[in-house]
């Protein structure tokens, strides 16, 4: 089946049979823990107690204070879960997993073929299944190779004081914060620095078989700001002060989306009495409120902002 994006395109997802999603569950059973001690702490999407607000906090704090990494390549990836290598994604597995019935397991679910009702029947070639129980852990152990990259390149600088020194040099610094195939690297430089990522990460995701999005990737200054998962994070003056800080809120696409879920529900239930109204309005905006305020110096005028879209 697909379902639309948001910029009007369609995203297909692979619903499997009730058996196959039963072996998938077992599998990641066996498979998450052992893939779990390899992965690195800059990853944060499809991963056991961690989440969205954790790669925010983290953005936050190596762009504020003396840290200084004050330049942001912005990330994406195009069709990653529909162009990943399956060779390139099962030598990976193959460096952890000896099992061969495990093995033949896992390379049987990416090279499931896919019925649809317009296309008929049609062999899976690459990527992995949106949708699958085993998808998201395969995504991150192939999107791993970036978070490999630049670990490497930070032990490359040696220690804490000869970090220090280079950095006094002129040396930059950089490091990624990673949510599944969303990604921005943190650099602590000059804006060519920064630039020259375009070339690194490209060389570095090519074996995978995926791609940069030209359209969507980015150079800027935590100065202009990015928006990231949802959060907008910019670096402003402080009112009444001198001095410069680093803000995350919620993004205007962030809120517009859960005012026009407010909007829709309280458009479909007027008849209804106030009560059993906010009853049923609660759930879906306590999400919002929940995921947004964590973080965000400003989340109760948020709050305050989604609650007069409701239309009533």
């Amino acid at each position: 089946m697909t379902i639309p994006k948001a910029n009007g395109k369609l995203r297909s997802l692979g619903i499997a049979t009730v058996a196959d999603r039963v072996v998938q569950a077992s599998l990641k059973l066996v498979l998450e823990p052992i893939f779990e001690a390899d992965f690195h702490p800059c990853s944060y999407g499809f991963r056991p107690r961690r989440r969205a607000q954790d790669a925010i906090a983290e953005i936050h704090h190596l762009a504020s204070g003396s840290r200084a990494y004050h330049w942001v390549f912005e990330g994406d990836i195009t069709a990653c879960f529909d162009e990943i290598s399956h060779s390139a994604l099962m030598d990976r597995v193959r460096r952890r997993i000896g099992d061969k019935r495990v093995l033949a397991l896992v390379k049987s679910f990416l090279k499931a073929g896919i019925l649809s009702k317009d296309l008929g029947y049609r062999d899976n070639v690459t990527g992995t299944p949106q949708g699958g129980i085993l998808s998201p852990l395969l995504s991150n152990v192939a999107l791993s190779v970036l978070d490999e990259h630049f670990a490497a390149k930070w032990k490359a600088l040696g220690s804490e004081w000869t970090r220090a020194k280079h950095r006094r040099a002129g040396v930059p610094t950089m490091k990624i914060v990673r949510y599944a195939d969303d990604f921005c690297v943190m650099v602590h430089g000059t804006r060519v620095d920064a630039e020259a990522l375009w070339g690194e990460i490209a060389a570095v995701l090519a074996p995978m078989g995926l791609r940069l999005s030209v359209e969507k990737s980015r150079v800027c200054h935590i100065d202009e700001g990015f928006e990231f998962l949802g959060f907008r994070i910019q670096r402003q003056l402080k009112k009444g002060t001198t001095k410069h800080y680093v803000y995350t809120w919620p993004s205007k696409k962030a809120l517009m989306s859960i005012t026009e879920k407010v909007r829709n529900l309280t458009r479909r239930h007027k008849h209804r009495a106030l009560a059993d109204l906010l009853r049923r309005l609660n759930p879906s905006f306590g999400d919002g409120a929940t995921t947004f305020s964590t973080g965000c110096p400003n989340a109760p005028s948020t709050t305050s902002t989604t609650s007069h879209g409701g239309g009533w």
